[in-house]
């Protein structure tokens, strides 16, 4: 047998030290997220048969099935869709633009980026309540629109199925737009001013310029808005809570939204953990699909940067 060296334990102590560093976050990410994520997955498959107070029964795939005969919930997940589809289009090009426009040497630019990202740190509590305000019968916005002439008696702007749910899409719209606009300012302040300027001389300027060099190279900062917008519109709560309640007729109620009324206003707390591990899904999904992307866009540049050298 080999004898006992202290090199060998040394050799040890240095591969396990960084497991030790690691090891008072693994412990708090393991009482504070795994091990109720696991327990909500478990809920998942029991229901709770009288109250709280007694242990939950199993009872298999019953709350799934419910789950696809819900008409509320696939109420709920259309509104979703609808969300993803009218927000991040808009979250994706808006700041980009806004990124350009402030990324200009001009005097006091910096006023300019300091009045776009005020709505991020602006809790959405406040901005809520404001922009309910903004929303009322005899709000601002009615005022205004009337004061214009283009209508007599208002629009119901948080009262109406057609309107509900594109009045907090605005909200959320407006505050997002400086956050994602920082994102893309610090992708375009990376950019060579000597890109612009033999783009210039061969004739791309204004805003051509912008489709052959910054759209291109911004890619990547395109890709990881699109994907942080979506998953933040996915899990949109506070407006909804702030501004309609999920109102009217269920016409701004998500998913996540209709999570919190199970588990915490109906007390189905099983049912609520089914809602939430379909949404899990939905953003795994969308989690994958960007790792996704982002492979293929690196090969796909690696393949066009290995052409240009040959």
């Amino acid at each position: 047998m080999d004898k006992w060296k202290p090199q060998d334990w040394n050799k040890r102590v240095h591969q396990l030290t960084p497991y030790l560093f690691l090891l008072p976050a693994l412990i708090i990410l393991g009482l504070t997220v795994f091990y109720p994520a696991l327990q909500a997955f478990y809920l998942s498959f029991t229901r709770y048969e009288y109250d709280l107070t007694q242990p939950p029964l199993w009872i298999g795939l019953k709350n799934f099935r419910r789950l696809f005969v819900d008409p509320v919930f696939w109420q709920t997940f259309r509104n979703t869709l609808l969300y993803l589809v009218g927000v991040v289009p808009i979250l994706v090009t808006l700041p980009l633009g806004l990124a350009i426009l402030v990324n200009q040497k001009l005097r006091g630019i910096r006023w300019f980026r300091v009045a776009y990202y005020i709505p991020v740190v602006i809790s959405m509590v406040v901005a809520g309540i404001a922009w309910k305000w903004l929303y009322a019968e005899n709000g601002l916005l009615n005022q205004v629109l009337k004061l214009v002439g283009l209508t007599s008696s208002g629009i119901p702007w948080l009262t109406s199925p057609q309107w509900a749910i594109f009045s907090v899409m605005a909200v959320t719209i407006w505050k997002g737009l400086g956050y994602y606009m920082v994102i893309y300012l610090a992708g375009l302040q990376a950019i060579p001013a000597d890109l612009y300027e033999a783009a210039a001389i061969d004739g791309s300027d204004g805003i051509q310029k912008h489709w052959d060099i910054t759209v291109p190279l911004m890619k990547p900062y395109l890709l990881l808005v699109a994907v942080i917008s979506a998953i933040s519109a996915t899990k949109v709560f506070e407006e909804v809570y702030i501004m309609t309640q999920g109102g009217p007729r269920n016409s701004s109620k998500t998913i996540v939204y209709y999570l919190y009324e199970q588990a915490f206003r109906e007390l189905e707390m099983s049912y609520a953990c089914t809602i939430g591990l379909v949404m899990f899904l939905i953003i795994l999904t969308l989690s994958v699909l960007r790792l996704s992307l982002e492979r293929v866009t690196a090969r796909r540049e690696a393949r066009e940067m290995m052409n240009y050298e040959l």
